[in-house]
């Protein structure tokens, strides 16, 4: 009996325990689902927020870009307002301009009217009285009227014909001089051409076209590097060489003489046959100089000076050789000191040195006198020479014998007829001149005045001027030129500009 009840218990126990753990169960899946659903909703909610964020921030990104764009509208449309109103205003300022002009012309309109009446009035007028006068009629009157300023106008009409043909005459002699000073200006090219050219001849005609060179590139480096005009005409078998400068022109012969003789032209060669000719010749006027003293019997003198007697060889001084005058005076000094009883060689030197200066006026500028009494004190010269060399041209008094004796010698050496041609002196000086007004431009390598001292050739350094400076360079030249140097015609001036890149292969 028991046994039975107990079954029966149990299986209820075990009910209501199932029951109690499946609620215990179910209530715990009930807490973790409410968890989630709680977690998924704050997730949901940040999300909103972000999205209403990002809402919110898009909306005052819109709201900022209208306004801007409002902004620049309406600035727009006030500066559109605002040139609007300026041509409104210009306009009305226009328009009382006009108005003003038009007041003007009517006004000038009635002022003619009133000058054509009064005209009238005066001409009937005078017709009347004429009339009245000389019992005329109107048709008399006027005939006589337009006779008299017929010959009022033939008056005025002689007075301008006189005018005009002074006029014509002033203007015809200004011709005939220019026309004269042309012909002149020839005259002495022509000259000058005889006395400053040196002609070359060639084996063949061939020959001219090896100096011209590709493109001209043989040619135009002689000239860069002698300095002197080379004219290659029809002329058969002859070249000239064209300069004032008696040093440069005798180098450029050389120069081309060596090429011509080797048959090798071309730019290289041209530059190493030029700097070899330059060495020679430093030798031979050296070696001139010497020979002058030998002959002479003056020994000793400083090497340099020695060498700038050499170099008056090619130094002229108004048309006459400056070596073969500085001889001529030497001896005439010479004789004329041993007469007053004065020291023959002391006088010999003095005469030898006065013009030494010279040698380097070409190069330096300046006053040979002070050149040459600055060398002359410079390497220990007597006294004597020094007051000689100033004495000749009057900057000092002879102190001496010896330096009367020059002062003399050279005034007879240049007085001497046939020694000495003015033309070419100012000719030498003018172009001279011509070349240091370029030389002194910062940039300008070299300058040299070809083709009779109406052309000048400037040559610059390509990395200090450029194009520009170039063109502008010229011009300036041209300008000082025309301010500070006096010449007939016209200059030319080229201002040449070439980049020169130099390597070696070793």
């Amino acid at each position: 009996m028991q046994m039975a009840l107990i079954a029966p218990a149990m299986l209820v126990l075990g009910a209501v325990g199932g029951y109690l753990a499946a609620r215990t169960i179910l209530g715990k899946r009930f807490d973790y689902l409410e968890l989630e659903a709680r977690a998924r909703a704050g997730a949901i909610e940040q999300e909103a927020q972000k999205l209403l964020q990002e809402a919110e921030v898009e909306r005052r990104r819109l709201a900022l870009e209208q306004e801007k764009r409002f902004s620049e509208r309406l600035e727009e449309l006030e500066q559109r307002t605002r040139q609007v109103i300026a041509r409104e205003r210009e306009l009305e300022s226009e328009r009382q301009e006009l108005l003003r002009r038009e007041k003007q012309l009517r006004e000038k309109g009635e002022k003619v009217e009133a000058l054509q009446r009064r005209r009238q009035e005066a001409l009937d007028a005078a017709l009347t009285r004429i009339e009245s006068l000389a019992s005329m009629t109107r048709q008399e009157a006027r005939e006589l009227l337009l006779k008299t300023v017929e010959e009022r106008l033939e008056s005025e009409t002689a007075a301008l014909m006189r005018k005009r043909l002074k006029i014509a005459e002033e203007e015809a002699q200004r011709k005939a001089n220019f026309i004269l000073a042309q012909a002149t200006t020839r005259y002495a090219g022509e000259f000058a051409g005889e006395r400053l050219i040196n002609t070359i001849t060639l084996p063949t005609d061939d020959h001219k076209g090896r100096i011209i060179g590709k493109e001209g590139r043989n040619i135009k480096t002689l000239e860069q590097l002698l300095g002197v005009d080379i004219i290659i005409d029809e002329t058969p078998g002859v070249i000239v060489v064209s300069s004032f400068n008696l040093y440069r022109r005798a180098i450029a012969t050389r120069v081309i003489e060596l090429l011509v003789e080797d048959g090798r032209i071309h730019p290289g060669r041209i530059e190493e046959v030029h700097a070899r000719v330059e060495e020679e010749f430093e030798r031979k006027i050296y070696e001139e100089g010497e020979n002058v003293l030998i002959d002479l019997g003056l020994f000793p003198m400083h090497e340099e000076l020695i060498k700038l007697l050499g170099r008056l060889k090619y130094r002229a001084s108004y048309g006459q050789n400056a070596l073969a005058h500085t001889l001529e005076v030497a001896r005439l000094a010479r004789v004329m000191a041993a007469e007053m009883g004065g020291d023959e060689k002391l006088a010999m030197r003095a005469g030898l040195l006065h013009d030494i200066g010279k040698a380097l006026t070409q190069d330096y500028g300046g006053s040979h006198v002070e050149l040459g009494a600055e060398l002359c004190r410079k390497y220990g010269e007597h006294p004597t020479v020094i007051n000689a060399i100033y004495a000749h041209h009057g900057h000092a008094d002879p102190d001496s014998v010896e330096s009367a004796a020059v002062c003399a010698a050279d005034a007879l050496s240049a007085a001497r007829p046939g020694a000495r041609r003015e033309v070419l002196e100012s000719f030498t000086r003018r172009v001279r001149e011509i070349e240091e007004i370029a030389q002194k431009h910062s940039g300008v390598l070299q300058a040299y005045a070809i083709n009779a001292g109406r052309e000048l050739r400037v040559f610059v350094d390509a990395g200090k001027v450029d194009d520009n400076r170039s063109a502008m360079l010229s011009h300036t030249i041209a300008k000082e030129i025309e301010e500070a140097v006096q010449y007939p015609g016209e200059i030319k001036v080229t201002v040449i500009r070439e980049i020169r890149a130099v390597d070696f292969a070793r």
